[in-house]
């Protein structure tokens, strides 16, 4: 096997030029190979393959930089650098990330995850290397997706500023290259970026501006009669305008034509991007047919591509899916905003059912904010679903255009907690304490499948902003007969009794049950509150039981400072309630990759490890 003699970086250098597509072949027999047992990133990592061969035989790595934007494309990158290995623990606890980590390699030069970052980070590294006198080449990859965000935009708009060299590849899995378009493009981006064509071009304009009376007008003549022509000819003028120089379209999987545009890129003094086309899941057929299923997929038979674990109950997006299209049915003022996620967020159901009600703004948090915020200021009901670790992004927005105005925007925060598999840039366990410092906020997070539906019909009649978080996975259907209903910054008691009060949120409710069965069976007596809201928080249930408990316990799946725990304990402190109080949370930390359960465990939120911190807590109460 080819694959065989690539075992470090700059390995690929070796193998000889005919042999190309077939290393590109193996790699993506690799690639599905272990995929199809570990989950992961497939068809986003199928359709680069030969843009990531054609990268690492035209740079030299690490001294070279290359900056993959999201990440989640890096698979090719990391077995050519080395990291063969290390897809046997894929995504798993202690094993290699599914995202590029710099503590993970010298080949990987900036840890992403989320999209629209790259072009800033690369301008940040061609910076840092002319002020320290180097000459690597600086390589930013950003897919068409990621183009959608604006802080790309942002960044190009520095971009084109720059009078050194700057390389920007813009991955495009989404359009058909036409041929004639191909065709004439491909001759001008040979004739455009030769060297002999640079120096000839300078040379005539150098010489007519320097005809008295009409040089110059003949120099400006040229350069519109040239742009004139591009634009009817080369589709990148919105760059070139910018002052970027656009190369392009690329085959983006035909390695020779690649490496030859980017030998010829490097040569260019300013930004340049170059525009490579490219098939997402190329070379295997399910994720072709398929793509938004193998984005992110989970163990799958080869053969057949469908997953080797079906489900069997509903997850919280399903409960959130349906519950949707019956408000919208019921409501016509109720309108829907994702982030260029319908099929993760839920959402598809509804904008099938309610088109002209549905938005899918792109794979932009901040204005998908803003903009529900314009839709709440005219009257409507708007719905803004957004995994927890993506809103974060949106933060001034959901203080500064939601919250000051005090608009009834409904945020519906999916993965909230431990996500697993995908890492720190993934976990949810930050949204409870930045959306709390907000005033005008108020925050809920349900129990069980029925508290989410009941929640969520709370959260569209609610006058105010409000947030519902939500857990990635299999919904609890447990405590199906508590379901009491959902009052403005009421908690719920499941189980009252004395001693011991364990007060969680949202998804700890079932860790919380948990622990009770387990104290009781150790002869401990002990209360559990389903707290509900996080913001505001019962203050009055917590006064009351402070008469017949000992001891507090808080239980959430968010970090210690600013979560829940901590308010609570602030109001005891403030109310002088002189009682032991535990706060159970994710450390002040980035939680790596890994399952779900073995997570919790590491962390000390399962409920084993809360059991014995409560029997330790208890015993110095007697």
């Amino acid at each position: 096997m080819l694959l065989d003699n690539i075992r470090t970086v700059n390995d690929i250098k070796n193998i000889d030029e005919k042999d190309y597509p077939a290393l590109a072949e193996e790699i993506r027999e690799f690639l599905i190979e272990k995929i199809s047992v570990t989950g992961g990133h497939l068809g986003s990592n199928l359709g680069a393959v030969e843009l990531t061969m054609a990268l690492h035989l035209s740079l030299k790595l690490p001294e070279d930089k290359i900056i993959w934007d999201v990440g989640h494309q890096s698979y090719t990158h990391k077995l050519l650098t080395g990291r063969r290995d290390g897809f046997e623990t894929l995504r798993k606890y202690g094993g290699m990330s599914g995202f590029p980590k710099r503590k993970e390699s010298n080949c990987d030069s900036f840890d992403t995850g989320h999209s629209s970052t790259s072009i800033s980070a690369g301008l940040g590294l061609v910076k840092a290397r002319d002020i320290n006198g180097e000459k690597h080449t600086v390589v930013s990859v950003i897919g068409d997706g990621s183009l959608t965000g604006g802080m790309a935009y942002e960044a190009l708009n520095n971009a084109a500023r720059q009078e050194t060299n700057f390389m920007i590849i813009l991955n495009d899995n989404n359009m058909s290259i036409s041929e004639n378009v191909g065709g004439v493009s491909r001759y001008l981006n040979n004739v455009r970026t030769a060297g002999s064509y640079l120096d000839l071009r300078d040379g005539v304009y150098n010489t007519l501006k320097d005809m008295p009376k009409y040089g110059d007008q003949m120099v400006k003549f040229i350069r519109r009669a040239k742009n004139s022509f591009k634009q009817l000819v080369i589709p990148g003028m919105f760059f070139e305008d910018m002052g970027i120089t656009y190369l392009g379209p690329v085959d983006g999987h035909n390695i020779g034509q690649m490496v030859r545009v980017f030998q010829e890129a490097k040569k260019i003094k300013k930004s340049v991007l170059i525009h490579v086309i490219t098939e997402k899941g190329k070379g295997y057929e399910p994720a072709e047919r398929h793509p938004a299923r193998f984005h992110g997929a989970e163990p799958f038979d080869v053969e057949t591509g469908l997953p080797l674990r079906s489900r069997t109950k509903a997850n919280y997006t399903d409960i959130f899916s349906t519950v949707m299209t019956k408000l919208g049915q019921r409501d016509e003022k109720v309108v829907a905003i994702t982030a260029a996620m319908p099929d993760g967020t839920g959402l598809k159901r509804f904008k099938n059912m309610y088109p002209d009600r549905f938005f899918d703004v792109g794979i932009a948090e901040e204005h998908a904010v803003t903009f529900a915020a314009g839709l709440a200021a005219g009257g409507l009901k708007p719905i803004v679903a957004i995994y927890s670790s993506f809103l974060q992004r949106a933060y001034d927005q959901v203080l500064h255009d939601v919250c000051i105005q005090n608009l009834p925007v409904v945020f519906a925060i999916d993965r909230a907690g431990l996500v697993g598999s995908d890492g720190e840039t993934h976990q949810g366990i930050f949204d409870l304490s930045y959306l709390s410092s907000i005033p005008n906020m108020h925050i809920m997070a349900p129990k069980n499948k029925w508290e989410l539906s009941d929640m969520m019909k709370f959260a569209v009649g609610f006058e105010a902003p409000i947030a519902l978080r939500y857990p990635r996975g299999e919904a609890y259907d447990g405590l199906k007969e508590y379901r009491a209903p959902i009052i403005y910054g009421k908690g719920e008691y499941l189980y009252e009794e004395e001693d011991i009060c364990l007060l969680a949120v949202g998804s700890m409710v079932k860790v919380a049950e948990q622990v009770r069965t387990e104290l009781k069976e150790k002869g401990y007596s002990c209360s559990l509150v389903n707290a509900r809201f996080v913001k505001p928080i019962d203050e009055e249930l917590i006064e009351e039981a402070a008469a017949e408990h000992k001891l507090f316990v808080t239980m959430e799946e968010n970090v210690a400072s600013g979560g829940f725990g901590e308010k609570v304990r602030e109001f005891m402190d403030r109310k002088e309630i002189g009682k032991m109080l535990l706060t159970v949370t994710i450390p002040d930390e980035y939680v790596e990759h890994g399952n779900v359960d073995l997570l919790r465990q590491e962390i000390g939120i399962d409920a084993d490890s809360v059991v014995k911190r409560i029997i330790t807590e208890y015993a110095v109460l007697k």
